[in-house]
This record gives structure tokens, C-alpha cells and sequence, in this order.
């Protein structure tokens, strides 16, 4: 076991302080990477804060890790010492269930193991990315092209996978309109990949502050849902509308504006139920869907797609010292667009 520093929650709702945890051995087939960077994702949040229901404390929160391999185990054939890695929300799976064999590990019918606040097969609880090192399987790493920095890199491990996985499960492309409700650490990074892959998108955000910055980012359209004028415009007009946000939308008024077939897809988890009238996915035989992160070849392929495409997340690099004061601005929308730690300073 390995003794390295890091960032905790010692219970729930409490503030993160400095600790130190232990790491396993670097077993057969096993990674230590030297973290480098780590997202703050709204999740990290919920889960801190047991938004979404009983967690484990004390807990390391941090599922967007980009680092550099410092020791490889005696079985690993993907990564030597020296690689820029990668590891997102997911460091396991059982690997045999259907889905699994079929690259969705992040939907195993046995469940994944969570990079936090979760118990590992070797049953202890997981610990996340706020801190120096992690030890990971090698089937749940994913190799950073040279193309992205890693600060800008660490936020795709969750919020580039996100949007990237429905807008390409929904065939978002040339020829589809695609709306992103909401403008923030997953929404910005659902504008860029849905440009990149050539829909016309339009941005749907509260208001219209952040409007040159959608457009900027690649968006064709920007309109503030507080405007009720939104809705009669542009009713009937998508193909696909992926809800980013965390809180509870009016899913009726936002379904009317579907085209006929359209789907609309939640990637934000409000913590408190929502409520639907039928009617709304009836008429026009609409699809009411979600989707959960990505596979781990998927994500492979949402990172080179990012390189290849010359972008990463808009980013705040923070130090570890400022954690708690970055919760309370991300749950305030004043962030543009991810908090980044960097790791150096825990």
C-alpha cells in the first residue's frame, strides 16, 4: 500500500481538507498514475453532499483524471511509464454481463464500479481524483492524445463522454437541428462536439449571458427559456434535445419542441423527481430517453475525436485550497466552464 495526500469530504455536506488515503499495490495488470489534474464535476457535489442518496465517507470525490503513467504492472501490454492517461467515472465492471462484452460498461447489469464512492471488488470503498495517484486496471485507462493539454483534457473524462455518447447514440450530424439545454460544464462541451459534428445546434440557457460565448463555441442559435416566446418560436423544430442541467425542467413544455420522432435526452440528474404528462411523448411519437457516460472504447474514441478536432474544455485552473469555494460558484452557475485542480497543489 502506498500513503498519498489528497482532498476528502469527511462526511456529508461537510468541507473537503487535506488527508492522505491509501492506494493498493500495482497489481498484474494495474497503472499508477501520477495525477496531474482532476475535474469538478457537478456530481462530485451531489455525491459529497448525498444529493443522490446514502455515500460513503470519508470520501475522495474526482472522476475527470488525466495523469502521467510513473509504473505499469507485469501484465499490462496498452501503457508504459511516461504515458499521458486518462480515467473517468467507471474503474471496473464485471467485464462478462452482455453489456459489457458490447463496450457499455458504464450500463453492466451487475454495476460498475464507481471511481468514488463506491466498493471495488477487492472490497474497499473507491477513492477519486482530488488526490497525487491512483491505481487502475489497465482496461479502465484510456490513452490523452498529444493533441490536448491534459488540464484541458481532464474534464472529458466525464463531461466530453456525456455529450458525446448520445449525440452520437442519436445520430447528431449534418442535417439534424440539435438543441443543449443549459450552458455549463456539460453544456459547453455538448455545443462544441455537436458543431464538431456538423448539426446545426442551438443553445437553450436561462438567459442570454453567455450567448457570445455559445456562439463562439460553435452554436448557430442562442435563446433564453425564460422568455416565453422561446417555446411558441421554436415549437416543433429539433431533432434531438439534450438536457444538461441539474435542476427539474417543465418536460411538456420542452417535449413541444420536438419534431415529430424527436428525442429528448437528459444527461443532468436533478435530485428530486419530475413529472410528465404522456401526451406530450404520444403526440408526435417522441422519445423521453437518458444516457449514462461512455464505454471505455467510446471514450477512447470521444478523446482522439477531440484532438483530431483541436479542442478541449474551457477551463479554471484552481488550486486544491480553493475546492470548497469552487463548489458553492459551480452550484451558482459561475464557472466558465469546468473548475480544473491542479493536483501540485494538494
Amino acid at each position: 500500500m502506498t500513503t498519498v495526500a489528497a482532498y476528502a469530504a469527511p462526511a456529508a455536506k461537510a468541507p473537503l481538507e487535506r488527508t492522505t488515503i491509501e492506494r493498493r499495490p500495482v497489481g498484474e495488470h494495474d497503472v499508477l498514475i501520477e495525477i496531474k489534474f482532476a475535474g469538478i464535476c457537478h456530481s462530485d457535489i451531489h455525491q459529497a453532499r448525498e444529493g443522490w442518496g446514502e455515500a460513503i465517507f470519508p470520501m475522495v470525490p474526482g472522476h475527470e483524471i488525466a495523469g502521467i503513467v510513473t509504473e505499469v504492472g507485469p501484465g499490462v501490454t496498452k501503457f508504459a511509464a511516461g504515458d499521458r492517461v486518462g480515467v473517468g467515472c467507471m474503474v471496473d465492471s464485471c467485464r462478462e454481463c452482455e453489456n459489457c462484452e458490447a463496450g457499455l460498461e458504464q450500463y453492466c447489469t451487475r454495476g460498475n464500479v464507481g471511481t468514488y464512492n463506491a466498493i471495488g471488488k477487492d472490497g474497499e470503498p473507491t477513492y477519486g481524483g482530488y488526490s497525487t495517484h491512483i491505481v487502475v486496471d489497465e482496461a479502465f485507462t484510456v490513452r490523452i492524445p498529444e493533441g490536448l493539454a491534459l488540464d484541458e483534457a481532464a474534464p472529458l473524462l466525464c463531461a466530453g463522454i456525456t455529450t458525446y455518447s448520445p449525440l452520437k447514440h442519436w445520430n447528431a450530424g449534418p442535417g439534424k437541428k440539435v438543441a443543449v439545454v443549459g450552458m455549463g460544464g456539460l453544456g459547453h462541451m455538448g455545443v462544441k462536439i455537436a458543431h464538431a459534428l456538423g448539426a446545426e445546434v442551438t443553445v437553450l440557457s436561462q438567459s442570454l449571458r453567455k450567448k457570445e460565448d455559445g456562439l463562439k463555441l460553435g452554436a448557430d442559435h442562442y435563446y433564453a427559456t425564460s422568455d416565453p416566446k422561446t417555446f411558441k418560436e421554436l415549437r416543433g423544430s429539433f431533432d434531438l434535445i439534450l438536457s444538461t442541467v441539474s435542476a427539474p425542467l417543465d418536460l411538456d413544455t420542452f417535449l413541444s419542441l420536438l419534431k415529430t420522432d424527436g428525442a429528448f435526452v437528459n444527461v443532468g440528474a436533478p435530485e428530486e423527481p419530475v413529472s410528465l404528462n404522456l401526451f406530450s411523448v404520444i403526440g408526435g411519437r417522441k422519445t423521453l430517453a437518458g444516457s449514462g457516460i461512455g464505454g471505455i472504447q467510446e471514450t477512447q474514441e470521444m478523446l482522439d475525436f477531440c484532438a483530431e478536432h483541436g479542442f478541449g474544455a474551457e477551463i479554471e485552473l484552481i488550486s486544491a485550497g480553493e475546492i470548497n469555494e469552487a463548489y458553492e460558484r459551480v452550484l451558482n452557475s459561475d464557472v466558465r466552464y469546468r473548475f480544473v485542480i491542479d493536483v501540485a497543489t494538494i
